[in-house]
């Protein structure tokens, strides 16, 4: 049976970890070399044409799209492109049509009120006047009659008068109450279809159609930056369709807060487009929108549009295509750059870790330019010398170059010449 020996393992083992204990470990590194600086956003947009009729949201609509033409398809003026619904529309008109309903249903039984009001005013005074003539009739015969009968149908003849004047004014008071009456409600029924008529419109409205000859050409919807579709909501003045008028292009871009602040107008863009596999395009931002819009209704999140120019391309592209753009906000030609993960702070100076072949130099550095990817170094670094990605340990940090510790190195070997 063999015996194993494992004090001569266990120093074996010992040995093998003084011995690597003071190799360098293999980290990520990145080699310097000069390059173009550059700092970009790259965000998506799509193609617009530079001039076009829009078909927009009417402005008092929240609602969805029940219809929507396919892009690409030749209208003629007054063709329908959009058809939309709003619930709240519908119902605001049903609300009305039934009240103009019941005001003129109430309007024709007050008519037929006043008629029977009027006829037994009417009859009144009809019966008034009977009765006065009957008392005239027996004013004639008074002279026969005692003092006592006299007097007596004298005054039912005065009676017969004042009842007489009391139901003629109250006839002309009855007239312009029911006049007046009538005329209320026939006011009321005009305010009623004059809103019913509004409410039409903005139904009518709904059915969007063509202003003009040409290819319609979809809008992008805001939440998803996909073409419009059946279904989708839709608010106040949002663009639905486009019809182009000339083949002049440009792009739509919809910037997030962020990158909306880093943009400026003539920065230069280059495109490349989905459907267009090596149609290389250049242009430049035109136009910035100083308000934000939401997302969708109502969200507190906003998107702000950007236009930008579409000035040299091999091919033009069609509107509604979507494109990546770069947007370079600042460029540098032939410079040291550096990722910003290899860049650290230490003590208030910015440092790098330089790789040697066994161990690792901290070095001070001057920056310049940046970007969240990458930074300009402009002292410290040259071209060839290789740097890590990582922090390393402090053992393996076995030098540290400082610019003051440079500068009186210089000095010192200044004064050994002289």
């Amino acid at each position: 049976m063999q015996k194993h020996n494992y004090p001569q393992l266990l120093i074996f083992f010992v040995f093998l970890c003084s011995c690597t204990k003071h190799e360098i470990p293999q980290l990520a590194t990145f080699k310097v070399e000069k390059s173009n600086f550059e700092d970009v956003v790259k965000i998506e947009g799509y193609v617009e044409p530079l001039n076009s009729f829009s078909v927009a949201c009417p402005r008092y609509v929240d609602g969805t799209i029940s219809y929507i033409i396919q892009d690409g398809i030749m209208v003629h003026t007054g063709d329908t492109v959009c058809i939309l619904e709003d619930n709240s529309i519908m119902e605001d008109f049903n609300e009305i049509k039934t009240q103009l309903e019941n005001a003129e249903m109430e309007l024709v039984k007050t008519q037929a009120d006043q008629a029977l009001q009027l006829s037994l005013m009417e009859a009144q005074v009809k019966n008034n006047e009977a009765e006065t003539q009957i008392a005239n009739l027996d004013s004639l015969q008074l002279k026969y009659n005692s003092p006592t009968q006299r007097k007596i149908k004298e005054l039912e003849l005065q009676k017969a008068l004042i009842e007489k004047n009391k139901l003629q004014k109250k006839l002309k008071s009855l007239a312009t109450i029911q006049k007046s009456d009538i005329r209320r409600k026939e006011l009321q029924i005009e305010r009623l279809k004059n809103r019913l008529e509004t409410a039409q419109k903005r139904i009518d409205d709904m059915t969007m159609t063509s202003p003009t000859d040409g290819m319609v050409i979809r809008a992008n919807f805001y939440a998803t930056g996909k073409k419009l579709q059946v279904g989708d909501g839709v608010w106040s003045n949002m663009p639905l369709v486009y019809i182009p008028v000339n083949n002049k292009m440009k792009v739509k871009i919809n910037a997030s807060e962020a990158n909306f602040k880093r943009i400026n107008e003539n920065d230069t863009v280059e495109y490349l487009f989905d459907a267009m596999p090596g149609n290389y395009a250049r242009g430049a931002i035109i136009k910035k929108s100083p308000v934000g819009r939401p997302v969708q209704n109502n969200s507190k999140v906003k998107i702000f549009d950007i236009e930008a120019s579409v000035d040299s391309c091999k091919t033009i592209p069609d509107p509604g295509f979507t494109c990546n753009c770069k947007i370079i906000l600042k460029r540098v030609k032939d410079t040291i750059v550096i990722p910003q993960v290899a860049l650290y702070e230490k003590d208030s100076m910015k440092v790098v870790y330089v790789v040697h072949p066994k161990k690792f130099e901290m070095r001070q550095v001057e920056t310049g330019l940046s970007s969240p990817e990458t930074v300009i170094i402009t002292k410290g670094l040259k071209a060839g010398e290789e740097i890590t990605l990582t922090k390393p340990d402090k053992e393996f940090i076995k030098q540290k170059t400082t610019f003051k510790k440079a500068v009186a190195k210089d000095s010192t070997q200044v004064k050994k010449s002289k």
